[in-house]
Parts: C-alpha cells; structure tokens; sequence
C-alpha cells in the first residue's frame, strides 16, 4: 500500500498536494485549499483508499481502546519497532488513539512513545522515525471507539425505508465527522461537542460534507426530527474560521423545503463561499416502505426546481467562476433534459453523491472507445429504469465500435418499489424475476453498482454465482461498456457504475 509522510511545512503543503494527486489519480473535488497550512486532507486520501467501502457494522460501538492492528508491512518502520498483527496501538506521545486520523497526525513525529498492548500486557516503545519513513501498518477499523450514531429522526431518511430482515449493516445510520473526513459522508453536524470543536481546531479535518437540508432553523429542525439541531449556518462559519471547507447538500421534498426556502437555503450558502465550496440539490429517495406520506417530484415540479437551480448557477458563475450548486442527475433524468458538459461540474466536487455520474460515465466512455476491438459478444445488458436511455445509446454506440449484438433491459424495481429508478438499488431478485426465461443471450451483464464494496453480494445478499444459478446464463459484473468483455474475476475494483443516486450503506 502507498502511503503519505506528512510534512509541517506550510510552503510543502502544495507540493503534496500535488505528488498525491499523481500517486492516486486524485481529482480536486476532494482537497482543501492549496496553499493552506499543513492538515491532514493528504492523509485522508490514502486512509480512504485503504477502507474504500467500509463497511462500519463492526465499529459500531466502543470496544477495547487504541486500534487493532492487522498487517504490517516488512521493511517499514512498524515492522523495524517489532510490532505484530493483532497488537494495539493505544497512545503516541501520551495521546489517546481514537481513529485512524489521530494515529496519522500524532504519529507524524520524529521521536514518539508507543503505548502497546499485546496479549492483555502493556508496554512502551521509544521510536526514533527518519524523515520521510513510511509506517507500513494497517488497522483492523478506521475508528478505534466506535462509531457516532445519528440523533436525528428524519422522516425522509433512506435506512428508516429499508425493509426489515437485510443484513445489518444497511441499517448503520451513522452521523460521525470522522467518517465525514475519510469517507466523504454526510454528516447533519448535531451531536457535536466542544471537545470534537476542539479537535476539529487541532486537526483541522477539511472538507467535511455537510447535509443541510433548510437554513431556516425552525424548518430544519422539523426535517430533521430534532427540536434541539443547533444552527447549521453558524456551524458551518465556525469551520471555516477554522479553515475547514465544506459541501453541502439539500434533500429536497416536495411541497417543505422547495420554492421560496429552496431560495433562501442557497442564497445563505452561496454567502459564506468559499467555506462552502459546493452545494448538491438532490430529491428525496422514497421506497414503498415509506410510512410518512412523503413522495417523489412530478416531472413539472422537477422542472421548476431544475430551472431554480440553473438560474442560480449562472449567476453565481459571474461572481465566483463557479457554478457553485449543481443538480444530482435524477433531475436530468426526470425531466429528460441534456446533461451539462463536464466542465460545468467544476471538477466534480460531489460524483459520490450522483452529481455528475452520468456525465462521468459518458467521458469515460469517449476515453474508452477508441481503444476498443471487435469482438463477437452477445450479451444482454441490465440496468434501472431512469438510466436506461443513457444507457442504451451507450450500447448502440459500443455495438457499432466493436460488432457487438448487445439488448439493453430495464428491470423495474420490485423489491423497493417503482418509485426507486437506478441500477445501484437493484436488487438480484428483481433481475431473476423480470429477466428468468426471457434472456436470449449467453451472457448477462450486470451493473458494478448493484454490489456491495468487495463486488460480491447484491442488496438482497445474492452472490454473481446465486444469479447465474437461476438463469442458466454466465454473468459478468461492468461498470463501462469495454468492461463487458471481459470475465467477472475482472472486476474487483471498479468504482465507477451506472448510477444515477446514492447507496445505503454497503
């Protein structure tokens, strides 16, 4: 695994910035500002690669203190210390390891103390690290005291849609900074105390991502279920008076937060730029589990927003050279419009939250085209509901390029409800069921982003073996059409997917 040597220096902090984007083909939705002083956003970046797809069941309460060690790599320095897998790293310097995050910023240092437990004893080791060496040390879990829990009670909240008996770690509502920071997710900012304040001030722990939903208070505090939710506008000028960044997100529902506070929430945003460096419209996800009378947008109210949305981008573009807020790709969708050019989405600040997927896809696919060869492939493609004409053209394209006999399916989704439209909610009994009897190819092509994190179980735990079991057909798992050639052992880590929306946990 690479890893990243922090330096203190501020005038190196921009030559990091930029050897991280070389090593992990990092793009600059993900970075603080440049020229800022030393913070550990570079170390997120390697922590994030290392647990890409963690899943936080396992962590979800505090157990023993310090973090668990799981490998060591020969040759570094942890290995030079004589530290074992199954040791745990309790304190660097008389600081209390919490995370990952601490175990980076405090061990950063040249001289350190290591508390150690191995076998139920503990002992110190004096550490003497060269400049620029590499730990070589992996953990069991990115947080070692157990993950935050969410105080909120959204009546829109995806994991409360979830039908009962799925595996556990699709109902984790976490609410936790740390993961914020590592992992990109979102975090609502209300069960903050003075003391993650402080190490926020600390560590400076930039961008985090920030779901607002209303800056009116009183109207944010009914979203979220939670009369005592602070407010979110001075939280958000208190990070950036400690040069912390953040993106922001507005889960819209029809008829409470659109219209006029759509309005005043962007308007409050777009003031405190360039602490709030993007803002994602989205609209609220609803599955048939929903028991709170809340639906999806109409077609015509999906244009209202989308024309409200745009008409602020081009005004912010004057003032900041930024769009600034930018539409989550089901509104294109909805309301069968073209999607904006690449350059419009400022470098993709929010791809993981489906702001731009699609058109990620295309540019991908235009990079992946002119190296494609001919082949003789029959396949039949799946995908959700709303991407399906994307996709389609895609494939029309790609049987052109390559001779390919390629049938484009749409399976509706079944198991949560028609109202859910994308591929990464599919589930693998959706796909038995629409498709069982009715391929006439040999070959199924599933969506990278109907699987978990590891690429091997659907939502409804079903494994590539368990689909081709019910079909009688091979499948293979794509997340772009050159992809669809080649066998499914290929395609342990593909990240990008026929997505049009957000995941629950994996």
């Amino acid at each position: 695994m690479t890893t990243w040597t922090p330096r203190k220096s501020p005038l190196a902090f921009s030559e990091e910035v930029a050897y991280l984007r070389e090593v992990f083909s990092f793009d600059g939705g993900e970075t603080a500002v440049e020229e800022a002083p030393y913070s550990l956003c570079g170390e997120r970046i390697a922590m994030k690669k290392q647990w890409r797809g963690h899943c936080p069941e396992a962590s979800s309460s505090p157990g023993s203190p310090g973090g668990l060690i799981e490998h060591i790599e020969p040759g570094k320095l942890a290995a030079r210390l004589g530290l074992r897998p199954g040791d745990r790293l309790i304190a660097i310097n008389d600081h209390p390891l919490r995370d990952v995050i601490d175990f980076r910023f405090y061990g950063s240092e040249e001289e350190m103390e290591l508390l150690i437990e191995r076998e139920g004893r503990r002992f110190t080791l004096k550490a003497q690290r060269e400049y620029g060496e590499e730990w070589g040390v992996e953990f069991a879990e990115p947080v070692f005291d157990g993950i935050r829990w969410c105080n909120n009670r959204c009546e829109f909240c995806f994991v409360n849609q979830m039908p009962p008996g799925m595996r556990k770690s699709l109902y984790v509502k976490d609410d936790d900074y740390r993961y914020s920071f590592l992992f990109g997710n979102f975090i609502t900012l209300t069960n903050l105390t003075e003391e993650d304040w402080e190490r926020l001030a600390e560590q400076r722990l930039s961008p985090l991502y920030v779901s607002v939903h209303s800056t009116d208070l009183n109207l944010r505090r009914e979203l979220l279920g939670n009369p005592d939710a602070p407010d979110v506008l001075e939280q958000i000028r208190r990070l950036g008076e400690l040069g912390i960044e953040v993106h922001t997100q507005i889960v819209l529902i029809p008829g409470r937060n659109d219209g006029p506070h759509l309005k005043r929430t962007i308007e409050d945003l777009s003031a405190l730029y360039p602490t709030v460096q993007s803002i994602a419209v989205v609209p609220v996800g609803v599955t048939r589990f929903q028991r709170h009378g809340i639906r999806p947008y109409s077609p015509s109210e999906a244009k209202e927003v989308v024309a409200q949305v745009i008409a602020y981008q081009a005004h912010f573009r004057k003032f900041y050279e930024i769009g600034l807020v930018y539409l989550s790709d089901e509104w294109y969708f909805m309301c069968d419009l073209p999607l904006p050019a690449a350059e419009e989405y400022d470098g993709f600040p929010q791809l993981e939250n489906g702001v731009g997927l699609a058109r990620a896809f295309l540019e991908d696919w235009e990079s992946e085209k002119a190296g494609l060869r001919p082949t003789t492939l029959e396949a039949t493609v799946v995908c959700g509901t709303m991407p399906y004409p994307l996709i389609r053209q895609v494939m029309e394209e790609f049987s052109a390029v390559t001779g390919a006999e390629v049938e484009v399916v749409a399976v509706e989704n079944r198991f949560f409800g028609p109202m859910v439209t994308v591929s990464g909610l599919l589930t693998g009994q959706d796909v038995v069921e629409a498709l069982r009897g009715k391929i006439a190819t040999e070959t199924l092509v599933l969506p990278r982003a109907m699987f978990d994190a590891e690429g091997k179980l659907t939502l409804d735990d079903m494994t590539v073996e368990d689909i081709e079991k019910a079909l009688g057909v091979e499948v293979r798992v794509a997340a772009t059409p050159g992809q669809c050639r080649q066998p499914v052992d290929g395609f342990a880590s593909i990240s990008v997917v026929h997505h049009a929306g957000r995941h629950p946990h994996p």
